[in-house]
């Protein structure tokens, strides 16, 4: 089945129509900040609601404990859902998230400022994932307008802590059965349609020794020297993960990176403690249990020799790979076949080095893709780095792409 040609001109008709009612709405999304850390997020989810109810749509506000906000490293959370029912048939959830990663430096615009410079909107959040704000919500609206009628339910799954891994968004939402998608879209990055990404774990390692004087070190225990004998076996380890190789277009091998390291009391006294924290990326065909085992193995051998040192690890956080689940394919056979016609050049599937709150739907069974606005790659977008910018003729595709593919996947 290909779309009705009628339908695809009128779902067309209507993204041209309100193409500047679209950058205008993305644009009042990038003013308000909402970098996490520190996560204070509820102001942006207040003016996405006020955004949202403008366009007609019901908004369930959906605040998250305070307990549970703290415990995840932020200040506030509210989660955001839009349900539109058109008839019995599946429920398809389009998940994008609000929280972005602080500006940082090397701008040449207010990052906040949404500034358009011959077609291209810079601003933290202009490309991931505010813009998928404003794709799914005027994919649904346009739905809305068509005559032909549909059979599903449609739901706007708006949260806020995808950059401290989306526990208390999209996940909390399917633990506390707020939503029980069949199919999901979650926010996008370029042209292609994401089928698959990598995994994440980050570990923080403590290597605790016995202070002294700078004056009789023999009398202390050095952590920070202890601390080298375990950071020069993790990078003898990080070496060997280049010889591991995906077998997901876009995804090469794993990675390791110390990102993160403190330690000391001062410049006269042998360290009694060295932390550090360490990410470890993993390809969608690793196990992240044994990953984990084998990084706690290393960091106790490389310790185990040295009198008076001791050390402990503990896992900060695991996002588990994204693959594929059972069914998907109709979804994805007809989202390309639609991105395709609208693009007007091939588009096909890829994985992505990254991890995403896409892998809590499909954790849960759901047939989940990532797609929505973006240019033909991540790196274009200058996504979590200084500039970043969305195409906004981009934004209008994506928009047409996504209510034509969920014209056809409830028809």
């Amino acid at each position: 089945m290909t779309i009705d040609k009628a339908v695809a001109a009128t779902i067309h008709d209507f993204v041209t129509t309100n193409a500047d009612a679209m950058a205008g709405m993305l644009a009042e999304l990038v003013k308000v900040p909402s970098d996490n850390p520190p996560g204070d997020c509820a102001p942006h989810a207040k003016r996405a609601a006020e955004l949202l109810e403008g366009l007609g749509f019901t908004v369930e506000r959906h605040p998250v404990p305070d307990d549970l906000v703290k415990a995840n490293g932020m200040i506030s959370c509210v989660n955001l859902v839009v349900r539109k029912k058109f008839g019995d048939g599946p429920v398809v959830a389009l998940n994008a998230h609000g929280d972005v990663v602080a500006p940082g430096e090397g701008w040449s615009v207010d990052p906040y400022a949404a500034v358009v410079k011959d077609g291209v909107m810079y601003g933290r959040g202009a490309a991931v994932s505010k813009s998928d704000f404003v794709t799914y919500a005027y994919a649904l609206l346009a739905l809305e307008k068509l005559a032909k009628p549909i059979k599903g339910t449609i739901e706007l799954h708006l949260t806020y802590d995808e950059e401290a891994g989306g526990a208390i968004g999209p996940q909390w939402l399917l633990e506390q059965g707020i939503s029980k998608p069949d199919y999901a879209f979650s926010a996008g990055f370029s042209y292609a349609v994401t089928t698959a990404h990598n995994g994440c774990l980050h570990l923080e390692v403590t290597v605790n020794g016995k202070s002294a004087h700078a004056a009789r070190p023999d009398t202390g225990h050095d952590a920070m020297e202890a601390a080298v004998h375990v950071l020069n076996a993790l990078y003898a380890y990080r070496d060997t993960l280049a010889a591991i190789h995906s077998q997901v277009g876009g995804i090469t091998s794993p990675t390791l990176v110390v990102g993160l390291i403190k330690g000391g009391i001062n410049t006269n006294v042998v360290p009694d403690r060295v932390t550090f924290r360490l990410d470890r990326r993993m390809i969608p065909e690793e196990n992240p249990e044994q990953v984990e085992t084998n990084l706690r193995n290393l960091v106790s051998h490389a310790v185990e020799h040295l009198p008076g040192i001791t050390a402990q690890v503990i896992r900060i956080m695991l996002a588990r790979p994204f693959g594929m689940v059972p069914g998907v394919e109709k979804l994805i056979d007809i989202l390309t076949r639609n991105a395709t016609a609208v693009m007007g050049k091939p588009v096909g599937t890829e994985g992505i080095p990254l991890y995403t709150d896409a892998r809590h739907y499909s954790a849960r069974g759901v047939k989940t893709v990532l797609y929505g606005a973006g240019p033909r790659n991540l790196l274009e977008a200058n996504g979590h780095r200084a500039d970043e910018k969305l195409v906004l003729s981009d934004l209008n595709k994506a928009t047409e792409v996504v209510a034509r593919t969920l014209y056809e996947l409830l028809s």
